[in-house]
C-alpha cells in the first residue's frame, strides 16, 4: 500500500522536531565549555546555523546536512555527478539564512567499499557546488564501511559541514520581522534533496526511473537527480547592497513549516496566498498518491526553494538582484498575527 503521508513513508517530521528539542536541552549544557556567546544567546539551537562569538564583532556560523535518500536514485542510476551539488547546497543554503558567508566546506562520504569511479563523480559535483557557493573544500572524510551499509556493493551515504562569517550587526534571525512584510517566494529546480522518501515509495511502485511520465518531459530518474538550487551569490548581494531583510529560510525538510523557525517566541505568522503553480514532479507525485494540499506542503518545496522577507517598497529590488543570477521570484504572501503558516486558508503544521 502507498503511503498517504511522509510520516507513512517513514519520516515523521512532528516527532523528529520533538526530538530535536530532546537534543537541544542535552546540547545546551555544553555552552559553557566556551569562554564568550554561542548560540543560544541569539536564538537557541534549532535555526538555521550554530553561531560562536568571535568577540570581535563577527560571528561564526556552522551547519552540517547530507544529501538523504536522493542518494538511492543516484545509486540505482549508477549516476552520481549531482548529488556533490546537492550536499553543497544543504548546507551553504542555511547558513544564508543567518546572513553569513559560507567560507568552507568539508564532505563525508561512506562506501560499502572503495569505488573509484564514484569517489571521483560524487567528488566532481562537491566541486561544482562548491563554485556555484563560492566556497572552498578544505577537507572530509571517505570512510569504507563494509558491515554497516546494505548489501548492494553501490550503497554509499553523503554528507558535509559548512562554516561562515557575519557580522554580528549584520545577522539575520527574523527578530526584528513586523506584520505586513512580503515575502517573495526564489523557485527551485524541483524536489531539491527533500522528501524523496515520501516521492520514491509512491512513484517507483509504479515506475522505472528511466520512464518518461507525463507530465514530466524527461526520464523520472532525471527529474529527480536535478540538483538543488544554490542561493548564496543573489543572497549575498541583496545583504551587501543593505537592501532591508528580516527573515531568510530554506525550504527543505518539513516545507514551508521551516518558516516558523524565523517567528519563535513572537506571535507572528505567515499566509501564503499566492503561492506559484507547482512545478509538473509535484503534481504526479501528488495525483500518483493521492495527498493532501496540506501533506504536500508540509513536505515539498513545491517549486519554491527560499524565502526572503523584506518591506513592500524593497520587493523590486530583491527580485531584480535574483533575476540577475537567473532566479524566478513572486511574492507569496504577508507577515500575519498568529503563530503559524497558512496556505490557501489552511494551517501547515
Amino acid at each position: 500500500m502507498k503511503p498517504k503521508s511522509y510520516a507513512e513513508a517513514g519520516v515523521d517530521v512532528s516527532e523528529i522536531k520533538r526530538r530535536h528539542d530532546d537534543l537541544a536541552k542535552i546540547f545546551s549544557s555544553t555552552f559553557r565549555f566556551r569562554r564568550g556567546k554561542v548560540g543560544s544567546v541569539y536564538y537557541g539551537i534549532g535555526h538555521y546555523a550554530g553561531l560562536i562569538d568571535l568577540k570581535d564583532g563577527r560571528l561564526l556560523a556552522t551547519h552540517i546536512d547530507g544529501v538523504g535518500t536522493k542518494v538511492i536514485v543516484a545509486q540505482k542510476l549508477s549516476r552520481y555527478d549531482t548529488v556533490g551539488i546537492d550536499c553543497v547546497a544543504m548546507n551553504v543554503n542555511d547558513l544564508i539564512c543567518v546572513g553569513a558567508e559560507p567560507l568552507a566546506f568539508l564532505d563525508y562520504l561512506a562506501l560499502k567499499k572503495p569505488d573509484e569511479h564514484l569517489i571521483k563523480e560524487v567528488a566532481k559535483g562537491v566541486a561544482k557546488g562548491a563554485s556555484m557557493a563560492g566556497v572552498a573544500v578544505v577537507g572530509g572524510e571517505t570512510a569504507v564501511l563494509p558491515d554497516l551499509l546494505a548489501d548492494d556493493e553501490r550503497t554509499f551515504d553523503l554528507a558535509g559541514a559548512a562554516v561562515g562569517l557575519v557580522e554580528k550587526d549584520k545577522l539575520v534571525t527574523g527578530e526584528k520581522m513586523k506584520v505586513g512584510e512580503v515575502v517573495v517566494g526564489v523557485s527551485s529546480s524541483g524536489i531539491h534533496s527533500n522528501g524523496l522518501t515520501l516521492a520514491r515509495k509512491i512513484l517507483l511502485d509504479k515506475y522505472s526511473l528511466h520512464e518518461t511520465v507525463a507530465p514530466l518531459d524527461r526520464s523520472l530518474g532525471d527529474e529527480l537527480l536535478e540538483p538543488t538550487l544554490i542561493y548564496v551569490k543573489p543572497v549575498l548581494e541583496i545583504l551587501r547592497k543593505g537592501v532591508y531583510v528580516s527573515g531568510l529560510a530554506h525550504i527543505t525538510g518539513g516545507a514551508f513549516t521551516k518558516l516558523n523557525r524565523l517567528t519563535k517566541g513572537s506571535n507572528l505568522g505567515f499566509n501564503l496566498d499566492d503561492l506559484p503553480e507547482p512545478p509538473p514532479i509535484f503534481k504526479l507525485i501528488q495525483k500518483e498518491g493521492g495527498l493532501s494540499d496540506e501533506e504536500m506542503y508540509r513536505t515539498f518545496n513545491m517549486g519554491v526553494g527560499c524565502c526572503l522577507v523584506t518591506r513592500a517598497e524593497c520587493v523590486g529590488e530583491v527580485e531584480k538582484t535574483f533575476k540577475k543570477h537567473g532566479f524566478n521570484t513572486k511574492p507569496i504572501g504577508r507577515v500575519v498575527k498568529g503563530r503559524g503558516v497558512v496556505i490557501r486558508g489552511v494551517k501547515i503544521t
